[in-house]
């Protein structure tokens, strides 16, 4: 059993395949979210100080801010997806 780790900036990693949503966190809504999770306990902030550029949710309902774009993080996705199916393809050999 593997864990894709995704890198969300600043040394910090999520589990790729605990990932619901990459958002841009601009919107009245997405500032909510991320109020009630920092009152519930479930915000974890990656962003070291600098403005949230993305947030994270995650399937445990816990929401993870960054302070790299949703594009940038979501290209990362899509590599750590290649990697993996190249990986996987090298081990059915």
């Amino acid at each position: 059993m593997s864990c894709r780790l995704v890198h969300i900036g600043f040394g910090n990693m999520v589990a790729a395949d605990r990932v619901v949503a990459i958002i841009n966190p601009v919107s009245a809504p997405m500032r909510r979210l991320r109020e009630e999770a920092r009152e519930a306990g479930l915000l974890v902030d990656a962003t070291q100080g600098r403005k949230t550029r993305s947030i994270l949710v995650m399937d445990s309902k816990h929401v993870v801010i960054s302070a790299i774009q949703p594009e940038t993080i979501s290209a990362r996705f899509a590599d750590a997806s290649e990697n993996a199916l190249e990986e996987g393809a090298k081990g059915e050999d």
